[in-house]
């Protein structure tokens, strides 16, 4: 059986620590798909098409990884492209705690989807894409949070 995982999220922008989970998961998997949400209730600052090639650069050396769009639930989209893990990354004690009723209703919605949570290292933690949105939008350099080959100037 192909050991196929999703990691989801949003990825506006892409960070290190996005980046760093990612590349900690792929020795667990055959492949893994970057699943960009499309969240009608959140306003994305960046554009999805920019996201996403934005993932495609960063991942583009490794053949395992590929990019895709969608909407609705999560654990719908992994019974579509046959994924039976979820990859997350977990950074504080309040991110275990969202995450982990997340992953209990998936378990209770499909038996045969394992959430598999991903420490970052230490000093990537304290990187979010809410603080990197608010560093751009506040003409601050956010460079050094972001994978480097992304150009945040658009």
């Amino acid at each position: 059986m192909t050991r196929t995982a999703i990691f989801p999220g949003s990825f506006d922008p892409i960070t290190k620590g996005h980046e760093n989970i990612l590349r900690r998961a792929l020795p667990l998997f055959d492949n893994i798909i970057v699943a960009i949400g499309k969240n009608s209730s959140k306003q994305n600052y960046f554009p999805i098409e920019q996201r996403e090639i934005w993932v495609k650069q960063v991942f583009a050396n490794d053949p395992k990884v590929t990019v895709q769009t969608y909407t609705g639930l999560t654990i719908q989209f992994c019974k579509q492209v046959n994924a039976h893990y979820i990859i997350r990354g977990l950074r504080t004690s309040a991110d275990f705690e969202f995450e982990k009723s997340i992953a209990q209703n998936n378990k209770i919605m499909a038996d045969d989807i394992e959430t598999i949570f991903i420490l970052p290292i230490p000093e990537l933690s304290a990187i979010n894409s809410t603080i990197v949105r608010d560093i751009i939008r506040n003409g601050g350099d956010a460079t050094r949070f972001v994978p480097d080959c992304i150009n945040l100037k658009m």
